[in-house]
């Protein structure tokens, strides 16, 4: 599979007074992929995917606020919240697909993803599943623990522990655990992420929005009851090795949406850093018949 010659396009849009950074490519008036990137990254993890498929989709792939190549909020106008965050992103979808989308869910990208498909069903063509859980069993339950002792009220004590999640070094260690060849991974996949890390306001939004994750899970139920009352249609490719989320996390979106095409990957959390092409194939053979 070839990549497309089609030029992907960087952007940036006013959405709620702040500049959101997108990539965008393919033919408006085809089906569109919205790509929803997980942490600590931005839109660049969806770079060779989006131009496998720019012949086939339009693709817009967000960087959230407070992250890659977007603007910081002050948190007087936008908290560090999944809530606000994907008020933003609602916005920006609305915006630039008006029409039915396709949601890509990764990691973060999935809470802030299912509060959209949620609230307007009627919006979604499809849904992409990639290593996000929306079930506890789908978490390490090592990592569920930290993730839990660093939520709730914030404290400095907290909030400098978290910030050891936005740092190149934890960015390499989930790139290259569980990844078949980790040793041949392009550097750039971080090198990328790096850039926001040295802007202090970001690395501070971003990890502030990390102690935020567990206020996800309250709504796990009302995110299995739009999928198992709507059926939408949905493709999981999911990196078996990921250090994070585990494939109960998987096989839970195919217990309760059937028809779902389940596919794992000898991979880990950033999958597409492997198998953008065969994930690509997936994503063709699922949504553009």
């Amino acid at each position: 599979m070839e990549m497309s010659t089609t030029k992907m396009k960087v952007k940036t849009a006013e959405v709620a007074g702040l500049k959101i950074f997108y990539r965008d490519a393919g033919d408006p008036s085809k089906r569109t992929i919205v790509l929803l990137h997980g942490f600590p990254s931005s839109s660049y993890q969806f770079h060779d995917l989006i131009l496998l498929l720019a012949d086939q989709f339009h693709l817009i792939a967000p960087d959230y606020p407070g992250m890659g190549h977007s603007d910081v909020p002050d948190p007087t106008v936008l908290r560090p919240t999944f809530d606000d965050v994907a008020a933003v992103v609602d916005a920006f979808i609305a915006e630039h697909a008006p029409g039915q989308v396709i949601l890509y869910l990764h990691d973060i990208g999935g809470p802030i993803g299912m509060r959209i498909a949620t609230a307007y069903p009627d919006r979604i063509a499809g849904l992409i599943f990639q290593n996000f859980t929306m079930t506890v069993d789908g978490w390490n339950p090592q990592r569920l623990e930290v993730y839990k002792r660093l939520g709730g009220p914030e404290t400095p004590e907290k909030l400098a522990e978290t910030q050891q999640f936005a740092t190149v070094e934890r960015d390499i260690f989930v790139h290259k655990t569980g990844a078949r060849h980790p040793e041949a991974l392009n550097p750039d996949n971080w090198a990328i992420d790096a850039y926001a890390f040295s802007n202090a306001a970001k690395r501070v939004f971003m990890s502030r929005l990390f102690m935020n994750i567990t206020t996800n899970i309250p709504r796990y139920p009302e995110w299995a009851a739009y999928m198992t009352g709507q059926q939408p249609k949905t493709l999981i490719v999911w990196g078996r090795n990921d250090p994070l989320i585990l494939p109960p996390g998987a096989e839970f979106v195919k217990q309760i949406v059937p028809a779902a095409d389940l596919r794992y990957f000898d991979g880990g959390h950033f999958v597409l850093d492997e198998y953008a092409h065969e994930i690509a194939e997936a994503i063709i053979q699922t949504f553009s018949r």
